[in-house]
């Protein structure tokens, strides 16, 4: 009985894994305008990823690779568990 439960633990486990892959790719333009954004960011990778969570939240991306946040107010107005800006 453990080899099976092991077996179906394993294969929900790869499922589920792909699924989180594809749930965190961004679309062309959060991709392009985050790139940009992040550009001259020190933890690029991290960068992307809450610039990507943002974009698709807010379908906008401010110019720049920094500040300008007036021109998306929901990407300036969003804010991490701690009260601090979640987008870059």
């Amino acid at each position: 009985m453990k080899p099976v439960f092991a077996a179906i633990f394993l294969v929900c486990l790869v499922f589920s894994s792909s699924l989180f892959e594809v749930t965190m790719a961004s679309s062309g333009f959060c991709g392009s305008k985050c790139e940009a954004r992040c550009s001259k960011a020190g933890v690029k990778d991290r960068c992307l990823k809450y610039c990507g969570i943002c974009c698709e939240k807010c379908k906008c991306v401010p110019s720049g690779t920094y500040g300008n946040k007036h021109e998306c107010p929901c990407y300036r107005d969003m804010k991490n568990s701690k009260g601090k800006p979640k987008c870059p």
